[in-house]
């Protein structure tokens, strides 16, 4: 089920038509099963970043290639005036987001298949995305995609090499989640409440393809896993995107609630291997 609007309507959400502030439109039904503090603890304030590294595998054109997908998360301050890191503290328009990099490359037969994808979270916003940018460079082309919260919707900038897409924009309502960023929304859930609910899940974007976002009205629940031989005891979250879609993740049991593990209905899937704290990118 798509929910995109075109570039030229009107307002589309209750809220926009009847003037409600910002604040009220950002409040999302599924608020309640997720801790909006989970990235305000004295830990993300060290100057470091959490670098995750994990043996990961992606199916590409039927054939299931194996790699190392590294995820690092760490935090930063913006500025209102452009949107990004900003170079100095000393203004008036810094603000705290929670930076996340995600990147590999595929041993293809051709030259490989690079990725990176980039999301940005408000500190005490951690399922409202701020802003997400991918990059896919395969031996066929390049595609390019972002999507930016305007404080009404998402607008999505794309520019794919794909006959049919090419470059464009469009918009897509707020109240989703995307599935990009799962693996660092899903860390703030209420584990021990061992919630079960539904919500909007916007499909994978960190593909060649810029088609419109596939929206999912999936169902989330959360158990306890005891360890096994393979894993150690951890959260378990299975979200049904529909009927034939799963896609399962296990989360450590003590904050900051790693994942650990996860195996999506496509074929991808990761293993930690190592974690570590230390220095990364402009200090």
């Amino acid at each position: 089920m798509l929910l995109l609007v075109g570039c030229s309507s009107g307002p589309t959400d209750p809220g926009e038509q009847r003037g409600e502030s910002v604040p009220a439109l950002r409040r999302q039904h599924f608020d309640a099963y997720f801790d909006n503090d989970w990235a305000m603890r004295p830990l993300w304030e060290d100057g470091l970043a959490e670098i995750a590294r994990y043996d990961a595998q992606q199916v590409i054109n039927g054939e299931a290639l194996s790699y190392e997908l590294t995820q690092v998360t760490q935090l930063e301050e913006f500025n209102q005036q452009f949107d990004v890191r900003t170079d100095s503290l000393r203004r008036n328009d810094v603000f705290p987001v929670m930076h996340i990099s995600q990147f590999g490359s595929l041993p293809t037969a051709m030259p490989p298949f690079h990725f990176l994808t980039t999301l940005f979270f408000r500190r005490d916003r951690p399922t409202v995305l701020h802003k997400l940018t991918t990059t896919l460079q395969e031996p066929a082309g390049n595609t390019f995609k972002a999507f930016v919260d305007d404080d009404l919707q998402y607008v999505e900038t794309y520019n794919s090499y794909h006959d049919g897409q090419g470059a464009g924009r469009r918009l897509l309502r707020h109240e989703v989640l995307f599935e990009d960023a799962l693996s660092y929304c899903l860390r703030s859930l209420r584990f021990a409440d061992l919630p079960s609910f539904d919500v909007t899940i916007a499909g994978q974007q960190q593909t060649s393809s810029a088609a419109p976002p596939l929206l999912y009205q999936a169902h989330v629940t959360v158990a306890d896993q005891a360890a096994t031989d393979t894993l150690a005891a951890s959260w378990r979250v299975t979200i049904n995107l529909n009927k034939e879609k799963q896609n399962v993740y296990w989360f450590a049991h003590d904050y900051p609630h790693l994942l650990l593990r996860q195996i999506t209905w496509n074929g991808r899937l990761r293993r930690l291997k190592s974690v570590t704290r230390a220095p990364y990118g402009m200090q």
